[in-house]
């Protein structure tokens, strides 16, 4: 099974999209299931379910940061990481339009209204995976990258 089949099975298992993608991405850098499950807990939903940046993607920028950000000097660690998470946003937001949560699912889960929608619509069940599989996908071939 790839890292990406692994991630969207995790999602689709329970885990939020942060949770899965720390899990099998930052497992190299020392993050273990519970640590993955602890740290990525408040970024579902776009960032505790206010539909902002979504959990795919603050889970990916975490593991990029313990991939890139490796220097001891930091201002140099930033240097080293910030394009990569550049690059990681900007390919996600190609394929998808956005990186909102609210936008990709087409509701706005923090108001009743958007909840009770993606809830009557399943929108998470049929919009997340695929996102879960293209954020993967990116992060896969940005960290496959020396």
């Amino acid at each position: 099974m790839t890292r990406t089949e692994k991630a969207v099975e995790l999602f689709e298992k329970g885990l939020n999209c942060a949770q899965a993608m720390l899990t099998v991405f930052g497992e190299p850098y020392g993050i273990d299931e519970q640590m993955a499950r602890r740290l990525g807990r408040p970024l579902g939903g776009g960032l505790g379910r206010m539909g902002l940046t979504c959990g795919a993607i603050t889970g990916a920028t975490l593991v990029l940061g313990l991939a890139r950000g490796t220097k001891p000097d930091e201002a140099e660690a930033r240097a080293e990481v910030g394009p990569a998470v550049q690059e990681f946003i900007r390919r996600f937001q190609q394929r998808h339009g956005s990186s909102l949560c609210r936008d990709l699912l087409g509701a706005d889960m923090s108001t009743e209204s958007g909840a009770r929608k993606v809830k009557e619509e399943k929108l998470v069940a049929q919009v997340c995976p695929g996102v879960m599989r293209d954020a993967a996908d990116i992060l896969g071939d940005i960290l496959g990258r020396a």
